[in-house]
């Protein structure tokens, strides 16, 4: 039997409590298909995000070096948002489910009724 627990953590339970929540897919979607963004671009292209979900959710993507935040010195401030390597490594897998997701949306919202 394989032991996915290692040092009395599961990381496939922690990377998913990680990605899996309500905003952290859509963030990596969004900076994936756009690149650098600053804050108030990536609001506007996620949409129904609050100000502070979406700074929570940058600050742990950032924590776990999946997302790069760089701040400019300048008036007034400007702070660029963008994918690491290892987010970049990410993508993949995501992009996966992000399609199937697409794929299957209709036949589940129709199942849901």
């Amino acid at each position: 039997m394989q032991n996915f627990h290692r040092d009395g953590i599961c990381p496939i339970r922690d990377v998913l409590s990680r990605l899996g929540d309500k905003w952290s897919l859509l963030v990596l979607v969004s900076l994936q298909t756009n690149g650098v963004m600053r804050f108030g671009d990536l609001q506007r292209s996620i949409g129904d995000v609050s100000q502070r979900m979406l700074t929570v959710t940058l600050r742990t993507l950032e924590a776990d070096g999946i997302v790069e935040r760089k701040a400019y010195a300048e008036v007034p401030p400007r702070v660029e948002y963008r994918l690491t390597d290892r987010g970049r490594s990410l993508m993949p897998c995501l992009n996966g489910l992000v399609e199937w997701a697409q794929r299957h949306a209709d036949g589940i919202l129709e199942n849901r009724k």
